[in-house]
Parts: C-alpha cells; structure tokens; sequence
C-alpha cells in the first residue's frame, strides 16, 4: 500500500471512520505541531522519529486531525513502560534501523525526509524491503501500525486520542449509559459527550494502574484496590 493517505480511506471503508468531519486544511496546518510532554520510556531521539512515523501512517488531512494530533506517540511511550513493555526492544531497534535505512536510502535522518521520502521508507518497511532488520522490517511495521491505530483511538485515559480527536474523527460519541429517544435518532449523530469512561463513577472507582494498563503509574493517580470480603 504505497499511499499512506490512503489508510484512512479504508479506516472509513471498514466503518470506523464513516462519520469524519471536514476540517478546513488552514485550520489543520496550525495544529499540527504539539508541544511534546516528558518522555516516560523512549528517548528524545526515538520519539522523535516515532512522531515522524506515526505522523504519516495516520495522516493529518482535509478529513481531520491524525495521530499527531490524538498523541499516538504518547500513548505508546507510556505504554511502552506498562502494558507494551515486552515491544521496548523491537521499538528500540526497529527505531534506529528505521533511522539507518532512510540515511542510507534517502541520504537523511527519517525526521528529515520530505513526506513523499517518508512514505517510500514506509512503503519499503511494509514490503519487507529495507534493510537493516534482523527479523524483517515488515513485522515492526505492522506493530507500529497496530499501535499507532490504539493511540489514535483509545480511551484518553491511556494517554492517546488527545482531546478525543480519534473519537471526533470516526464520529464516535463516547461512552453512554443512557440512551435517550434523541440520542437514538438516525437523521442525526449523537452530540459527543467528550468524557472518558473513567470520567463515570461507577468505572471511576475501578481504574486500572497505569503501569498494568500502558502508563506509568503516577502518584497522583494511587492504584485502587478493591476491598477484601472475608468470609
């Protein structure tokens, strides 16, 4: 699949995309560039070059913000330290084989390529043909995808779909306890509700550890435990 723009066409294909809102392309272009928080398990380089990639996988377009925007790259960086702790040695050579193969393919760091440049180094990686893979580049594609589609479309508990800009772009209203008449009409989407399921009290009380569910457990967030029923 050479045009990675593409991808977000067959997201929409599949249905989960089907109620993308346009976004005028002005508007896009200012919000592109994110200040990036503290890194919890990459470094600074390897984030950035995870940034450039998930940048091209689900591209930011006229349709709607991408996994820039939803912090894709956070949310595997956090979770990367928790849940996804067992891929930080594939993130940490396929990263830098990633590096390797656009310096010597394209003559710069992949940070530094053009989109265009980006995306044939992409393509390569997808057709397992870059080099540099001890295991093949088309499996560390594929896991970065499959992340980078988590991080865009999670629950923003787990660090990615910033302002549930994954949620907004597929037209998904968040978690509803209630369905009203309204909400269940079919000449109009549901107003989105922009809340997190832990938002809710009744899923608020059993939030998982960061640490056990793709973050790093902070101390302001204490794991809670349920009480114990002797008996």
């Amino acid at each position: 699949m050479a045009d990675f723009v593409s991808r977000r066409e067959a997201l929409k294909r599949v249905g989960l995309a089907g109620a993308a809102a346009a976004m005028p392309i002005d508007a896009l272009a200012q919000a592109t560039q994110l200040a990036r928080g503290p890194l919890e398990t990459l470094t600074a380089q390897e984030a950035d070059t995870l940034d450039a990639i998930v940048a091209r996988l689900i591209p930011t377009d006229a349709n709607g913000p991408g996994a820039t925007e939803a912090r894709a790259a956070r949310y595997i960086d956090r979770a990367l330290g928790g849940a996804l702790a067992s891929f930080r040695d594939n993130y940490r050579a396929g990263l830098a084989a990633t590096d390797a193969y656009a310096r010597a393919s394209k003559g710069a760091a992949f940070t530094q390529l053009s989109p265009q440049n980006q995306d044939a180094v992409l393509t390569d990686l997808e057709r397992n043909a870059a080099s540099g893979f001890p295991n093949g580049s088309a499996p560390f594609f594929n896991l970065v995808l499959a992340h980078t589609i988590q991080g865009t479309f999670c629950d923003p508990y787990y660090g990615g779909n910033d302002r549930f800009a994954g949620w907004d772009l597929i037209g998904y209203p968040g978690v509803r306890l209630i369905a009203t008449a309204n909400d269940q009409r079919m000449d109009a989407p549901p107003a989105p509700t922009h809340m997190s399921a832990y938002d809710y009290s009744m899923f608020g009380k059993k939030k998982p550890a960061r640490a056990d569910a793709g973050a790093a457990l902070r101390p302001e967030e204490p794991m809670v435990k349920e009480p114990h029923h002797g008996g």
